[in-house]
């Protein structure tokens, strides 16, 4: 995988997350934080793993492994979620900005919230972290079928025929 394919799956992942987070937009409050059985308890619960995560993985790309999620996470707010959401992505455009082909198959030593040490291999986590937003993104999608919304379409194929 090249630097301008990742690229392009960020962009994807930007793309098919400000959609979901537009769609969930439109719930009320209450709806936001309404049991609805999926991983996460609720839609504002499950959209606060997908910006906690991303998070996460990049402060280990950039040599740091957090010990625990952001104090943000506990008790998630669907805007304070956004603005969290927005600067990732932004620190995360930065970051891919300056690799090189060659530094996706840097070895990026972290260790996991419980304390754990992994090494692996800056590509496959870039492509684990794509992967795992897509998965709960499709958890959000179904919650907000089960809220009664009409969830977005956030198809890779679509991101790819509207960015000809």
């Amino acid at each position: 995988m090249t630097t301008g394919e990742m690229k392009e799956l960020f962009a994807y992942g930007t793309w098919a997350n400000g959609l979901v987070f537009e769609a969930a937009s439109a719930l009320a409050e209450e709806q936001l934080h309404h049991t609805v059985a999926s991983s996460f308890p609720s839609v504002c619960c499950t959209l606060a793993h997908i910006v906690g995560a991303e998070w996460l993985w990049l402060r280990r790309w950039l040599g740091d492994s957090p010990g625990s999620f952001p104090d943000w996470m506990s008790r998630p707010v669907y805007g304070e979620l956004r603005a969290q959401l927005s600067a990732v992505e932004h620190e995360r455009e930065v970051f891919l900005a300056g690799l090189s082909d060659a530094d996706l198959s840097q070895t990026v030593s972290y260790r996991t919230l419980g304390g754990q040490a992994f090494s692996d291999p800056l590509g496959i986590l870039m492509k684990h972290v794509v992967n795992h937003s897509t998965y709960h993104r499709g958890q959000v999608v179904t919650q907000l079928r089960q809220l009664g919304q009409k969830p977005p379409s956030t198809d890779l194929i679509l991101y790819l025929r509207q960015s000809k």
